[in-house]
């Protein structure tokens, strides 16, 4: 007797599959995935179905159509024969996934949304969990994974991937014992394609991408063309009557685009309270001086904030993208497979910015606010006179490389018995690829800025200034800083599996592992305090800058036809200025940064042994049933070693800049270790031949990241005239763990139909909270509290009013003990470097370190439909995800608080016709708003990103059984996006790109 099971033929014993069957079908669930990879054949005619011809439950199934309806199809069969909850996305065809992007690719299945980089998609979060603690695997195995924009996360950013090799992606959302730990939202399984599986074919492919985001640049930053190829190409084949299979895929992708934004860069200062209890604020009191110049104060018991800054940012990058694999196969008998693989990406960005912007001191202010509890300024306007108009660039480029080499075999050992090895050695670095290093900025000014006000009632803030005349005041060039950022993760894995039947009904799954993880990141800043203008306008021909003005690059925010913004901007030759400065300053080593003697060098060794088993078990009942009950053991050691520095002195070299001066730096190093017990329950019922239900129980992990389990302490290179600031690592801190519910019911009405409903609950305990903790000097004295700071105070300065103090200094104490007097500057303002001396007050550090001591509960549910309507060619995908959580940031406390980053509701909308000749699919995916951060660059302030839906769309065009052209739109809506804290008032950012369009053509041999 035999029962229809999605695709796949099931042979039933009084209505109970026998032992392998449940195996047997995630076999041919997987080899159906790449069905359309093993043996394809041309799409019908609208609406023919796709069929399947099993004459025996091991050989694999073979789809007779392929394109969208049968990739989706696959997908299908993936999640209803898996164990657990299991979704997944399926190529096209050969060399041909759904996303150019493998993110952007992620974000259609429900529960996964995506973090956005440059407009492309990098990192995911999956049921509300941060990209941090989701494991992302190669072929099963774990992958290293290195970022310069976060040298301490374990995030992986998919960027780095093309998309032609890989066949499918599985994405395990409940917890399994035979997969690594760190997946405590999600597993996710890249796997490409293997020749054996292939056979003999070979597809080619070229596009020419038009980027409209770099037509919107500046001639400085932007490419020399908007147009850039991408090829591609993949081919397989066999001998010796399938005992040898070699395969091998390459693509090459350039891209230039542009990102500009808008921004409060710096954060926003506070948050203070209305009747500043417990701590000074930014406006006056009432009846103090200044008070009248505030139109609806904040009530004594409201929060407020004001923004340190504004800055508007045209951004140009340039990326070329080289992706490879290849991959031998050796099947010497029926019973053993072996195959050795090798994978290689490199990712280089190159990107030029220029910038205007304007720094709040926080002195005498005009503002009008919001009405509480939390309260933000409608406009803020600071009075003052020959202040900086600050016109910054930068020039910098980073490249990323991954290498992997890998072996697996599996072998049939007996009838009942088979084994696999698997082992691998992989490694990701990202580093500096240029000779001015990995980020840098070079600030030119005119010292003209007067009444300066910001009105933050637009989608983006708009900046006025009054007085600005760079005639009477010429560019010049101030401050600088130079970085230069390293990462490097090396992962060592070693895997052995096996699969014991026993009796009639059960199956036992066990395996060890052995992964040894290397991570090192490390960084250097050198930079020139000089913002207030040590060398003058004579250095710098105003020949080398040219005028243009601002509103052209911000033409999609709201905002940029204000009257009132402030037009005028200055750009020049990045290259040419750095140097006139090296030269003016005498000192080229301001200007280049170098590893050689890092301010930090983090070094982690992760070990973990791992054991674990699974039995699996079918249950003769009048509704067949399916257990797996397992546990995976995991044990870890942890060596952390970090470079610390040691502090001798600190200098005010400006107004609110205190850089110190290290003596000396050495290694320290601390050990932690931790073990843990992870069991999983898999339960599944089939109600009906088309109704399954699912309960599933497990406990994950999630490891910490590099910061918070780094050994030593890290003083950060500057302070402020409150305190420095600094790090300290905890490497016996416990990863987060996660007790997991997951509810499922999925009703599969037809063979490219389903309609299922998700329900789960994490509750996650071991989440390192920060403690934050003052630390005085044992002997660097600080000059700000100390004895020319007092008598400056005495002779009528204000303690916020610096510019004063620093000018009382200079002007009263030069060349007495730690005073050295420079020249003034175009603004009237004595520069140079004050210094403790002793009887001054000692330093004070802000000491960060990690503590477990959070938790959080999370729920959600999913809820997908997907579709065919019966032969028309036809058919969707719908999907909407509700994620919950108790702990939540309160937007009108203050202070250091915990809460759960990344929460959204997201929902997905699919539309695809498909014929003989046409493929055509419309995407619209939206995240809804989300906590990115709890702090801001000025401290405890969140970071909100709005919500944002974007259309995708792509249509492919079959000239021949052999030749197709395609067409693709991503963002043909040109979405912006924005980013605020406290309230929508209180911008952080304002960003727009643009849209990105592709023709492309591909030929199958």
């Amino acid at each position: 007797m035999s029962k229809k099971r999605g695709d796949t033929v099931l042979y039933r014993k009084k209505g109970f599959a026998p032992p392998n069957t449940r195996h047997r079908l995630i076999t041919l669930a997987v080899a159906s995935a790449c069905a359309t990879l093993v043996a394809p054949i041309h799409a019908q005619e609208a609406g023919a179905a796709a069929t399947t011809a099993v004459a025996d439950p091991t050989t694999p199934a073979t789809v007779v159509v392929t394109g969208i309806r049968a990739a989706m199809q696959s997908t299908l069969n993936l999640k209803r024969n898996s164990d657990g909850i299991v979704d997944g996305i399926v190529a096209d065809d050969i060399g041909k996934f759904p996303d150019t992007n493998l993110a952007e690719s992620l974000q259609r299945i429900s529960g996964v949304s995506i973090d956005r980089n440059r407009g492309e998609g990098a990192q995911v979060t999956v049921r509300g969990v941060g990209p941090d603690l989701n494991m992302v695997l190669l072929n099963g195995r774990q992958m290293p994974t290195s970022n310069l924009g976060d040298l301490a996360g374990r995030a992986f950013d998919f960027s780095n991937l093309a998309s032609e090799a890989v066949s499918q992606i599985q994405v395990y959302k409940s917890s399994r014992a035979d997969t690594p730990p760190g997946g405590i939202g999600a597993t996710l399984n890249i796997m490409t394609a293997r020749p054996l599986e292939l056979g003999k074919q070979a597809s080619v492919g070229a596009k020419v991408v038009y980027d409209t985001s770099n037509d919107n640049l500046p001639i400085e930053d932007k490419a020399k063309r908007s147009y850039t190829p991408e090829i591609s190409g993949i081919y397989s084949t066999t001998w010796a009557d399938g005992t040898f299979g070699v395969a091998v895929s390459a693509s090459y992708q350039e891209r230039n685009l542009g990102v500009n934004q808008s921004q409060i860069t710096n954060g926003w200062k506070g948050p203070y309270r209305g009747d500043q209890s417990g701590v000074t604020g930014v406006i006056p009191l009432p009846g103090q001086p200044g008070s009248e110049n505030i139109t609806n104060r904040p009530d004594p018991n409201d929060v407020y904030s004001v923004p340190q800054n504004i800055s508007y940012f045209m951004r140009g990058s340039q990326r070329q993208r080289t992706n490879g694999q290849l991959t031998f196969q050796w099947k010497p008998n029926k019973d053993l497979t072996t195959t050795l693989d090798y994978t290689y990406s490199e990712n280089k960005i190159q990107t030029k910015y220029h910038e205007l912007s304007a720094w709040f001191n926080h002195g005498a202010s005009v503002s009008s606010w919001t009405d509480g509890p939390i309260a933000s300024p409608i406009f803020y306007q600071e009075n003052v006179a020959n202040q900086d108009i600050a016109m910054n660039a930068g020039d910098f480029a980073t490249k990323s490389e991954n290498n992997s080499i890998g072996f697996n075999a599996q072998w049939k050992a007996s009838p009942n018995l088979r084994l696999s090895f698997d082992a691998h050695h992989s490694t990701a670095e990202s580093k500096a690829d240029h000779p001015f290093g990995s980020n840098n900025d070079l600030a030119t000014v005119s010292f003209s800025r007067g009444n300066t006000r910001v009105n933050f009632e637009h989608e983006m803030p708009v900046l006025s200034i009054e007085g600005a005349d760079f005639n009477r005041a010429p560019m010049q060039v101030s401050g600088s800083w130079f970085q230069n950022g390293y990462q490097k993760m090396e992962i060592d894995q070693a895997q052995a599996n096996g699969r014991l039947k026993l009796w009639e009904t059960s199956e036992l799954n066990f395996g060890l592992s052995l992964t040894n993880v290397k991570n090192r990141s490390a960084f250097q800043q050198v930079q020139s305090d000089t913002w207030g203008g040590a060398t003058s306008p004579a250095d710098y021909p105003q020949s080398m800058f040219r005028a243009d003005t601002l509103s052209q690059y911000f033409d999609k925010l709201g905002g940029h036809d204000d009257p009132a913004l402030f037009q005028q901007i200055h750009l020049f030759d990045f290259a040419a200025m750095r140097q006139r400065a090296s030269d003016a300053t005498g000192k080229p080593e301001k200007y280049l940064p170098s590893l050689a003697d890092p301010d930090y060098d983090r070094r982690t060794t992760e070990k973990s042994k791992a054991l674990y088993f699974q039995l699996n078990t079918e249950w003769e009942t009048t509704m067949p049933m399916h257990t797996g009950i397992g546990f995976r053991y995991e044990k870890t050691d942890v060596h952390s070693t970090a470079l610390s520095q040691t502090v001798s002195g600190v200098n005010w070299v400006s107004q609110n800049e205190l850089p110190f001066v290290f003596a000396g730096k050495e290694f320290t190093s601390l050990k932690g270790s931790y073990h843990h017990f992870l069991p999983s329950v898999d339960w599944d019922m089939n109600v009906r031949d088309d109704f399954k239900v699912r309960a599933s129980y497990g406990q994950t992990i999630g490891r910490p990241r590099y910061d918070q389990i780094q050994g030593g302490t890290n003083i950060n290179p500057t302070g402020t005239v409150t305190y420095g600031t600094g790090t300290r690592g905890n490497p016996a801190l416990q990863p987060v763990k996660s007790k997991n519910i997951d509810l499922s019911a999925e009703w599969y009405y037809n063979k490219q139909s389903l309609i299922s409903l998700g329900l789960y609950h994490k509750a996650l305990t071991n989440y390192a909270g920060q403690s934050v903790q003052m630390e005085t000097s044992p002997s660097v004295t600080t000059p700000i509290g100390g004895k020319y700071f007092n008598a400056a105070l005495a002779a009528g300065c204000v303690a916020t009013d610096t510019n004063c103090i620093r000018n009382y200094i200079f002007r009263n104490f030069n060349g007495q003990p730690g005073v050295v007097r420079g020249e003034d500057n175009a603004a009237g303002n004595a520069t140079g470097t004050i210094t403790g001396i002793p009887g001054d007050p000692l330093v004070q550090y802000q000491i960060t370190t990690f503590v477990n001591e959070k938790s959080a509960n999370l729920k959600g549910a999913e809820i997908n439909w997907q579709h065919m309507f019966g032969n028309s060619g036809f058919g969707f995908q719908a999907n909407y995800t509700y994620v919950k959580s108790n702990l939540k940031f309160n937007n009108a406390g203050s202070g250091n608080q915990f809460a759960l980053v990344g929460l959204s509701d997201s929902a997905n909308l699919v539309g695809i016709y498909e014929d003989s000749k046409w493929s055509i699919r419309a995407a619209y995916n939206w995240r809804d708003e989300f906590l990115s951060s709890v702090t801001d660059l000025a401290g405890s302030n969140p970071q909100y990103v709005e919500p944002y839906g974007q259309l995708d769309i792509s249509i492919s065009y079959n000239l021949s059984k052999n030749l197709s052209l395609s067409f693709e739109g991503i963002n043909v809506t040109d979405e912006t996006q924005r980013v605020h804290g406290r309230t929508k008032m209180m911008v952080l950012s304002a960003t727009q790109g643009g849209p990105r369009y592709m023709l492309g053509a591909r030929y199958k041999f």
